[in-house]
């Protein structure tokens, strides 16, 4: 039996319907991420899965005794325990006793035996000092210090206990909502290798890329209450979906031709009421109660940079100049040089002065040692991590109207709530207070603001985070067709190496170093550092499979292997075809969610069984021409 189904799943808040009939398997061993847009369920999905939310309707099935625990998107503000404590949380009540065990024998006071023995008797009968060494080695993997306070961590190290606090259960299943979220570079690769090494099952969101691309087995793409089931990496999960959508338009563009024509028709009164024709008009209401219940794609947002007269040639040099708050030295000796039109990406840990150094950059902060000097007619437009620009009391729209109605972008007049729909607001959104906008649509509203102003240079911190993946491809589109210079902060490694030619790095003690091109290149540039924190290896790991090395000559199996071998392919590509051809046949998607997903699912089944054929049929061959 799988580890979890979820049959026929309907959830709605008021009108809007999130969930519409939604069938889930999760099997063991899976790495699974479920993708989609914000606001379109999956956190939901997931809280309903976890059974922290009761669906409208359908059910919920799981294998007997499944442990399953969950990492939520935000961290708890009420935490205020050691480290220890939060993590013994997780266990129940068996968790409590451990806590108060703990406190008893950590206390600076004297120890009170009555109180010391009812703790340890009370541990013996429920195998309690098994459970305290699993919490102590879960700690240790995840480099945390157990007599530490949870609300001193930095908010890597705090994700690193709540995800502790998941794990000392020893899950079955464990679900993930966005964990990424505000992390550094260093604690989202902890994550990724600790993850690959996880030997139970996982189901995540995420809008990180990269770490889709490196952990995930199958996607799950939530879209318009609809989910669609991905087998495969991420990258051909973007191949497949784009297939997918220009199909899926190709046949709403014939459905609606088709209507249009039936419309015509009924108009004309009066051979529409011949009997003979009944059967016409009563498709014609098929055809409008179909059209009615269609759900269209969201649009995308159209971001349009503008962009102001040409700053000087230099836009800023350092000479030997760093930077410190009293005894705190940020950064030393530096000396670099940003002409126009460069893009430098700026990476370092969470609280390390990435921020700081963004201010000597632009002239806000003046350095303490060294020169900083300045270009001329720089106009910069700002992207604030903090969202300080924010006015949390009035209007999306009175945030970007600043008490007028209308923008003027690349010399054209726009009313306000028309600009602002280009950035997926709704005029029902434009007027609510920004109080009540969700993480990814002040991001949204930030972008709106920022391109509402003429700039040749742009400083974007941290402009990633809650985006989802089309919005972020789409900043980046635009970041590329932008000619002014670019100062940009970010964890997204993928955003990174897509939007960069050079990295500032806070990658030694008080020291900025200086790369050509974008992450990855840092990676094979960087000096060899010691690994902080790295996750230790988990008893079972998951990993991809590997073909074993071939033996110097083939055997007797081998050869048989590779004289079948040919044959093998011939069929799988002739499947293949026929595959491709159904599902780029407009008419196809017309049949059920079921039969769509099937195909795709044996497709990309085909595509991996070829690979390996490919792959198999070159490693004979070679052995045999070598032989």
């Amino acid at each position: 039996m799988p580890l979890l189904r979820a049959n026929d799943l309907h959830h709605a808040f008021g009108d809007h319907a999130l969930l519409v009939g939604v069938n889930l398997t999760i099997e063991q061993g899976e790495c699974t991420c479920l993708v989609g847009r914000n606001g379109c369920g999956k956190s939901t999905l997931l809280k309903i899965l976890a059974q922290q939310i009761t669906p409208d309707d359908g059910t919920i099935e799981h294998s007997d005794n499944l442990k399953l625990t969950s990492l939520e998107q935000e961290i708890p503000s009420d935490l205020n325990d050691s480290v220890y404590d939060v993590i013994a949380g997780g266990l129940g009540h068996i968790g409590k006793l451990l806590s108060r065990y703990h406190r008893i024998t950590s206390s600076s006071t004297p120890l009170d035996s009555n109180a010391l023995i009812k703790a340890q008797h009370e541990l013996d009968s429920h195998d309690g000092w098994v459970i305290d060494h699993r919490i102590e080695k879960v700690a240790s993997r995840f480099s945390l210090d157990v007599e530490g306070q949870f609300s001193e961590l930095s908010g890597g190290m705090k994700r690193r206990a709540l995800l502790a606090r998941a794990l000392v259960v020893e899950p079955d299943l464990l679900l993930l909502d966005e964990p990424t979220n505000h992390l550094d570079i260093d604690s989202i690769e902890w994550l990724q290798d600790f993850l690959v090494d996880f030997r139970g099952t996982v189901l995540f969101i995420t809008h990180d890329r990269t770490l889709a691309e490196k952990i995930a087995t199958r996607i799950l793409h939530l879209d318009r209450g609809k989910l669609t089931d991905w087998p495969g990496d991420f990258n051909n999960y973007l191949r497949r979906r784009e297939e997918l959508f220009k199909a899926e338009e190709l046949a709403q563009a014939r459905f609606d031709k088709k209507l249009a024509e039936e419309e015509v028709w009924i108009r004309k009164g009066v051979q529409a009421r011949r009997k003979r024709n009944q059967g016409r008009v009563n498709k014609l209401f098929e055809l409008r109660d179909q059209r009615r219940l269609r759900r269209d794609r969201p649009g995308s947002a159209k971001m349009q940079l503008q962009e102001g007269n040409q700053h000087s040639r230099l836009f800023v040099e350092c000479l030997n100049s760093g930077y410190a708050w009293g005894d705190n030295v940020i950064f030393k000796e530096m000396s670099i040089l940003i002409q126009r039109g460069d893009r430098v990406g700026i990476i370092g840990a969470n609280g390390i002065g990435k921020s700081t150094l963004l201010g000597v950059l632009t002239g806000a902060f003046p350095p303490t040692s060294g020169k900083v000097r300045t270009g001329a007619n720089i106009e910069l437009a700002y992207f604030d991590q903090l969202r300080t620009q924010l006015d949390e009391k009035k209007t999306v729209q009175e945030n970007i109207g600043r008490g007028i109605d209308h923008v003027t972008i690349n010399g054209k007049t726009r009313h306000v709530i028309s600009y602002l729909q280009d950035f997926l607001f709704t005029p029902q959104r434009a007027r609510s207070p920004v109080s009540s906008l969700s993480g990814g649509e002040r991001n949204r509203l930030l972008l709106a603001m920022l391109f509402a102003r003429p700039a040749n240079a742009l400083v974007l911190d941290e402009p990633t985070n809650d985006l989802d993946i089309e919005t972020l491809e789409l900043l980046e589109e635009l970041i590329l067709d932008y000619r002014g210079t670019l100062l940009l902060v970010s964890h997204d490694r993928r955003f990174l190496d897509n939007t960069v030619t050079s990295t500032l790095v806070f990658d030694q003690p008080e020291k900025v170093n200086e790369y050509v091109g974008g992450y990855e290149d840092w990676i094979r540039q960087r000096p060899a550092l010691p690994p902080i924190g790295k996750p230790q290896s988990s008893s079972l790991k998951y990993s991809r499979p590997r073909l074993k090395q071939p033996s110097k000559k083939l055997s007797y199996m081998d050869q048989r292997e590779l004289d079948a071998l040919p044959g093998h392919i011939n069929e799988l590509e002739n499947e293949q075809s026929l595959l491709q051809e159904r599902l780029a046949d407009p008419e196809f998607y017309q049949h059920s969610d079921n039969k769509v997903s099937e195909a795709t699912s044996r497709l990309a089944e085909v595509d991996d069984k070829l690979n390996l054929a490919y792959s198999r049929w070159e490693e004979l061959e070679s052995i045999s021409d070598n032989a």
